[in-house]
This record gives C-alpha cells, sequence and structure tokens, in this order.
C-alpha cells in the first residue's frame, strides 16, 4: 500500500472515532425524547382521556346483542286440544372465510352434515366471497351440539323455533303451514300470521374469539310469544269425519269430498275435512291438490240441495202451503228451447213428494208462479253469493246471477240448483236458517264465547215447516233413506250434479252432494257432504254421500252428548 492510501485510510479511523460534536447530538437527543415523549401522550390520551375508544374496540370483539328468537302462539281445537306448536331447534351457520383448509376437519365436518365432502367444498367455494351461509336448517338440539362439538372453526348455531302439527293430514288445509321462517303460508297459519308471530327479544352476551358464549350480561329487551289462537273445530269430531271422508272417497275411487259441519246454534266450524290432504309434518312429495281447503275456496253447483231453500222462497209468497198439489206429468217440460226432465213421471206431488222425489218439474211450476226475483232474493238472504267473511285466504264468494232479463228456464234451474254455485262452506252455512228458526248464522273458524248474531232469512214457522219437509225426503221410500242415523231424527236433502267442462256440461261425470239436520226435534249441527266424481258405479247422492252424512251426523251426537229424540 501506498503511503498516501495509508494516510486516507488513518484520517477515516480518526474521523469515525471521534465523538459528535455538541450540536448534532443535542439535535439526535431532542429527536428521540420527543418521540418517546409523543408515544406517552398517545398512551395518556387513550388509556386516561379518550379510553371509550380502546374500551369499544375490545368490547366489539368480545361483546355481542345477540337477538331472543319467541315461538309462534300454538293453534288448538275448541278444548284446547293442539294443532299446531313450536318447538325449539337450532339452524347451523358458517363463515366461509372462517373455516379451515384443513381437509381432516372440512371431511369430518361433511361426514356430522350428512354431506359428500365434494359437496361442502363446492358450496364453500360458491360462498367465498360470503360471511355467512346456512349448513343446516332446524335440526334437533342433539343433533347441532354433536356438530357443534367438532369446534370447527367459523361454524355456529343459531336457536330458532319450527312448527309442529300433531293432527297431521287430518286438519291440514284448515290449519294451513309456516315456512322455514316461521311465518304462515297457508290457512289459519296465513290468515292470522301476525296475532301467532312472536316479537324477539335481544340480550348483551359476552362471547370469546371463536364465537362461544362465555357469559350472559344484560337482558335488553324480553321476548314476547305469539298469542294462542282457539279453532272452532272439535278434534275428536274431526279425526272422524275425516276418517270416514277418506273411506268414502277411496270406496267410490272418487277424485276428492269435502265435510263441513257446522253447530246449529252458533255457526262454529265443528269439523272440516277436506280429501285430499297431505302431511305437514313431512311434506315431501305432496300431491299440490291436497293443499286447497276445498271447503272454502272451491265452488261447485250445488244441484238439488237447494230444493229445500228455493221452497223458502215458495213457502213464504203465501200462494202455496205444505199441501199444494203439483202435476208434474209427463214427466219433462219444454221451457226456452231446454228440456227438463224428471227420473220418470211422478204424477200429482204435493210439497214432501217433490223433495222425497226431487221432481226439477215440481219445482220449475211452482218457482215460475213466483215473482222473478223471488229465489234469487231468497239466496241472497241466505248468504249466498257473498263473502262468508270467515277472513280465510281466499275464501270464495259463489255465483248468484244477477236478475237483469232473466229467463223463465234461467228461474227454474235456479229452483233446483242449477245456474249458480256455491262453496260447500256457504251451503252449510244456509242450512243453519232452517235449523235455527229462520235465523242465518255467519260460520266461524274461530270458537266463541257466546252465540252471534244471525241475520233473520226465513220466517220462523216456514223453517219449521222445512224441517218436517226435510225429515220426510230421508223417509224409507226415498232417495235419501241412506241418510237415516238409528235413534235420531234427521233431515236432508241429496244432489246428483253433472260436472261441466270447456264444452258444457260432461258425461258421466257427477258431484254426489248431501246437505242435512240433525236432530230434527232440536236442531244441533248442520253438515254438507260432496264426493267429487266418484267412479266406481253408484254416483247418486243418495249413494255416495247420505251414508257418510249418516256416519258422521250419528258419531257426532253421540260424542255429543245429545239425547236421541226418535221413537223406537
Amino acid at each position: 500500500m501506498s503511503g498516501a492510501a495509508q494516510d486516507a485510510a488513518s484520517r477515516r479511523r480518526r474521523a469515525q472515532s471521534q465523538p459528535l460534536d455538541g450540536g448534532r447530538f443535542l439535535l439526535v437527543l431532542g429527536l428521540v425524547l420527543l418521540a418517546m415523549a409523543l408515544l406517552a401522550g398517545r398512551v395518556v390520551y387513550l388509556q386516561v382521556i379518550d379510553r371509550h375508544f380502546l374500551q369499544n374496540q375490545g368490547d366489539a370483539r368480545t361483546l355481542r346483542v345477540e337477538p331472543i328468537p319467541a315461538h309462534r302462539g300454538m293453534i288448538t281445537d275448541r278444548h284446547g286440544e293442539p294443532l299446531a306448536i313450536s318447538t325449539p331447534v337450532v339452524s347451523l351457520w358458517a363463515n366461509p372465510q372462517e373455516l379451515p383448509e384443513d381437509p381432516i376437519q372440512r371431511l369430518g365436518l361433511a361426514r356430522a352434515l350428512g354431506w359428500e365432502p365434494d359437496a361442502l367444498d363446492e358450496r364453500l367455494e360458491r360462498y367465498a366471497s360470503r360471511e355467512f351461509m346456512y349448513l343446516r336448517r332446524q335440526v334437533t338440539p342433539a343433533e347441532a351440539q354433536r356438530i357443534l362439538d367438532l369446534e370447527v372453526p367459523g361454524v355456529y348455531g343459531r336457536d330458532e323455533y319450527k312448527r309442529y302439527y300433531p293432527a297431521g293430514e287430518v286438519a291440514a288445509q284448515l290449519v294451513g303451514v309456516t315456512d322455514v321462517d316461521d311465518q304462515g303460508q297457508e290457512g289459519v297459519e296465513l290468515a292470522f300470521n301476525g296475532y301467532l308471530t312472536g316479537t324477539p327479544g335481544q340480550r348483551r352476551v359476552l362471547k370469546d374469539r371463536r364465537g362461544r358464549l362465555v357469559r350472559d350480561l344484560a337482558l335488553l329487551r324480553e321476548q314476547r310469544p305469539g298469542g294462542t289462537l282457539a279453532l272452532s273445530i272439535d278434534q275428536r269430531l274431526q279425526y272422524m269425519a275425516y276418517r270416514e271422508l277418506k273411506a268414502a272417497v277411496t270406496e267410490h275411487e272418487a277424485q276428492g269430498g269435502v265435510l263441513v259441519m257446522l253447530d246449529a246454534r252458533t255457526g262454529e266450524v265443528l269439523a272440516m275435512a277436506n280429501q285430499p290432504s297431505y302431511n305437514p309434518n313431512n311434506r315431501a312429495g305432496l300431491d299440490p291438490r291436497g293443499l286447497r281447503n276445498q271447503a272454502i275456496v272451491d265452488v261447485f253447483e250445488p244441484g238439488s240441495v237447494m230444493k229445500p231453500l228455493a221452497m223458502a222462497a215458495i213457502l213464504s209468497s203465501g200462494e202455496v202451503t205444505r199441501d199444494t198439489v203439483v202435476d208434474t206429468s209427463p214427466g219433462w217440460m219444454r221451457i226456452d228451447r231446454f228440456t227438463i226432465r224428471d227420473i220418470r213421471n211422478y204424477g200429482e206431488l204435493d210439497l214432501s213428494g217433490i223433495l222425497e222425489k226431487s221432481s226439477n218439474i215440481g219445482m220449475s211450476r211452482l218457482a215460475l208462479e213466483l215473482e222473478p226475483d223471488a229465489i234469487a232474493d231468497q239466496y241472497r238472504r241466505l248468504g249466498l253469493g257473498q263473502s262468508p267473511e270467515t277472513g280465510f285466504p281466499g275464501e270464495a264468494t259463489g255465483r248468484l246471477p244477477a236478475p237483469v232479463r232473466w229467463s223463465r228456464s234461467e228461474r227454474a234451474a235456479l229452483a233446483y240448483g242449477y245456474g249458480l254455485s256455491t262453496s260447500a262452506l256457504q251451503l252449510a252455512s244456509a242450512y243453519t236458517a232452517i235449523a235455527n228458526d229462520g235465523v242465518r248464522l255467519p260460520p266461524s273458524l274461530l270458537r266463541l264465547d257466546e252465540p252471534p248474531v244471525g241475520e233473520p232469512a226465513i220466517d220462523p214457522e216456514v223453517a219449521d215447516t222445512l224441517l218436517e219437509l226435510l225429515e220426510s225426503s230421508v223417509g224409507a221410500y226415498s232417495g235419501g233413506r241412506r241418510a237415516q242415523v238409528e235413534g235420531y231424527r234427521v233431515g236432508g236433502k241429496t244432489g246428483t250434479v253433472r260436472k261441466t267442462g270447456a264444452d258444457g256440461y260432461r258425461e258421466n261425470a257427477y258431484r254426489s252432494v248431501f246437505a242435512g239436520v240433525a236432530p230434527i226435534s232440536d236442531p244441533r249441527i248442520v253438515t254438507v257432504v260432496m264426493i267429487d266424481q266418484p267412479s266406481a258405479g253408484d254416483f247418486y247422492g243418495g249413494a255416495v254421500a247420505a251414508p257418510v252424512f249418516s256416519r258422521v251426523t250419528g258419531n257426532a251426537l253421540r260424542l255429543l252428548d245429545v239425547p236421541p229424540d226418535a221413537e223406537p
């Protein structure tokens, strides 16, 4: 190394070994002290002055406000027997961004959920950008705990309630169902959803970093369960009515059927059965037709069961008495290019005979002697063509044609039950006027604490006469004789109605109907039975619907402890 290079290296060593001069040292020291002061000041500010900021940030990671689920109100029958109740369940959910990538943990989770591992991976990939996805909805608490015990990060449980229907398919269309979020979708569940739905509460809780509950801290708002709803039906009568209706539909290979039973003193619906039906607790593969409460939302031409109601207008005219005789020969008549027929030529018939033989000719000739709108006005007073006002979703109003230029054939058709439509509930409600001294009672799906104020629709003396005529129309030699009930005096009227199609009335397609009252001495129940398109041979109302009325009414009178009124 040259002498010059050695001198330069020696100077550098001397410069590095010399301490900072006084000015630079003080500058560096001041900067260090200033940084320490700022840091200490910030600590003091956060710990003393703005301490709530850090506290809130910590609480945000440990404190939670959680909802407290409120169960839906119970639906019961008139005696308090449960028809719909809510049971506690757990819905499992996950945060896909927190779930581990460990294939072993994912495999264990998939097996616990009953899924294939590929299905879980596919679902996680679909929700990868989100922070919430359901794994299983509404599982039992025991099953949910088994999955939560795996302690898979990002998997959580949420307490909920699930609806359970003890009566199953027996009252499915009337009670209705809820969806997975416990909101009413059909039937009474939908009609009274606001009343049945509970109000959730809130609580403040302390949770660990994995979302597990550490401690309840405070109740912010109590939950309020939904109201209890008491229906008018009697579960004993409902089971019995459903059983008999289902047996009749099966026996006659029918497409379906309905049965409505009303309390003749209050208008309350004691039983309402439908076929086909479904199990609301397991809706897999259900028949969509089973969802409809046909007794309320579907209408049909009632046929001859309207004859007693039309006869109320005939008797009220003052021109006709019970003993009035009508010549129905030769068993057919021509009106406005239409031919009206009886099954055969019955000759001369009084009013009892007209109902007993179900003579269309007799009813037509009597109706044409009245004012043009007399029968239609009578039907309106009986609630036909109007809403039953039960509050049930989709309830039918039926159809009653307006009296604008009515032809003679239309007036005659109304008298024997054609040219109008009604639901089974409306028809039963109209018959309460016959059973209740002429006062029609509005139907009610809810249990009533006291009888409602009815609407006078028929003169009381006329109603008494109609009861006697109804009893005679199920006599030993009548078409309705199969409606008789041992030990009780009953009355009613059969109906056999041709169904309509795109091209008018169809061949070999009928509805079999029976409407009746029991017991005649002191009416307690009104029952309407309709069997839709029986296909096993018999199709007349007296052969298909009347026996169902007999069995259901007999059992109902005995269950209600109604004393027999028929002489041995």
